[in-house]
């Protein structure tokens, strides 16, 4: 294991050599058309192949609350030198939540989100549905992966052929989050949504809620949380191929208090109605779904399994588990990158955010973000969504709003499908 940075709570300033490699080209900003910030970057495939930063220099520090200090550093990468951002937080002293819109298929930007829950810092979150190839479907603008917030799940996982964003390195899945449990310590776990819609005999095996993209041949729920966007996106592509047509083999069934009160087979959109669930199915899944009937009473059940119970959590994929970088990771393509990680005993969470595509800061690859997390102090870490999406916000005491601390490649913010935020005891979250 890599030697670690300072101890978090530290205020002293640690300056250690940093051997600065060649700077690159600035990119182009933009995306790829493929979703979030990730995009094919021909400038960091030239790059020198790396798989570790280079050493770290801190250049400041302050203290953003009891239990979260705020650090700016520099390194060097594949790309040439490196600048970013790291918050450091004691969960015995401070939290970690979710930030959000206040719908789940809606986006906005880091520092308002922040700002609207009180947070005294956050970076971007999970990839997301940001644009479509299938005529006529508008993205959603929802993430990838499982969403869990004040420990009530929120929205489950795409399928892995659905997601966006880099790769998934070996033995990992869209299923993959970080979070905060009810011990109130930081983990790494997979979430796996299971659920029913039970109406007399009949029971139907519930593979969705609230995502862009349901298994082929499966049903999901769909709540007010959810929000106005059509729900039509959940039955296009399969689960190995993002991009395949929608399916033609539909089916959409409301349910109001309990009680069917409608049978479609075209998939809809608008605001769901508080005490209503939306059920969507493909192909096998519509056909289970086209036998209720209006006036059938249903029972809709669903929850997360896994090894830990989660107050809060967002998808991410591992790069670091025990101290280890994962086989498989990336070792080319700098860029911007945003991360999160956890210490071996869960009681330090980190968040931290690579500048990229400029003079300033090359960026790193993902190998190397593995590499950074372990120098950090994290045992298990994420890669969460990248490029134009990465931003780091904080807000000094006594300050009333956040601010961005980074340099967003865009130039400029973007709306996300979510965050992490760092609050202080008793905020609202």
């Amino acid at each position: 294991m890599s030697s670690r940075w300072a101890a978090v709570g530290a205020a002293a300033i640690v300056v250690v050599g940093v051997g600065w490699g060649p700077a690159r080209a600035q990119a182009p900003p933009g995306g790829d058309g493929a979703g979030s910030g990730e995009r094919a970057d021909a400038a960091g495939a030239r790059a020198r192949v790396s798989a570790e930063v280079g050493d770290v220099r801190f250049t400041s520090s302050e203290k953003l609350a009891s239990g979260a200090t705020f650090r700016r550093f520099e390194t060097s990468g594949a790309g040439g030198r490196v600048a970013g951002d790291l918050v450091g937080v004691d969960l015995r002293r401070a939290g970690v939540g979710l930030l959000r819109p206040p719908v789940v298929a809606a986006r906005r930007t880091v520092s308002a989100m922040a700002d609207a829950q009180h947070a005294v810092a956050g970076v971007n979150g999970d990839f997301f549905n940001i644009s479509e190839t299938h005529s006529g479907v508008l993205p959603t603008g929802s993430s990838s992966g499982p969403e869990v917030d004040g420990g009530r799940p929120l929205k489950g996982a795409v399928p892995d052929g659905q997601r966006f964003g880099p790769p998934l390195p070996p033995g990992t899945s869209a299923e993959d989050v970080i979070g905060v449990g009810a011990d109130r310590r930081g983990h790494m776990a997979r979430l796996r949504l299971t659920g029913t819609v039970r109406s007399g005999k009949t029971s139907i095996a519930l593979r969705g809620l609230n995502q862009y993209a349901l298994p082929v041949g499966g049903v999901g729920a769909f709540g007010p949380a959810w929000g106005e966007v059509s729900r039509q996106r959940a039955v296009c592509g399969t689960d190995k191929v993002r991009n395949d047509p929608c399916s033609t083999n539909t089916a959409e069934v409301t349910v109001r208090r309990g009680v069917v009160t409608g049978v479609s087979g075209t998939v809809g959109g608008g605001a769901i109605p508080s005490g209503t669930t939306v059920l969507v199915g493909r192909e096998k899944g519509a056909e289970a779904l086209r036998r209720l009937k209006p006036g059938d009473r249903v029972r809709v059940s669903y929850r997360f399994t896994g090894p830990v119970r989660f107050r809060f959590a967002v998808g991410g994929f591992p790069i670091l588990r025990n101290g280890r970088p994962l086989d498989g990771l990336s070792a080319t393509g700098p860029a911007p990158r945003t991360a999160a990680g956890v210490s071996r005993d869960g009681r330090r969470f980190y968040l931290v955010v690579v500048d990229g595509r400029s003079e300033q800061s090359g960026g790193v690859t993902v190998a190397e973000l593995a590499s950074l997390l372990d120098k950090a102090g994290a045992d298990d870490a994420v890669n969460l969504d990248g490029g134009g999406s990465s931003t780091f916000v904080a807000r000094s005491p006594g300050e009333p709003s956040v601010t961005v601390r980074n340099a967003p490649s865009d130039g400029s913010e973007r709306a996300v499908a979510n965050g992490i935020g760092v609050f202080t005891p008793g905020a609202r979250h």
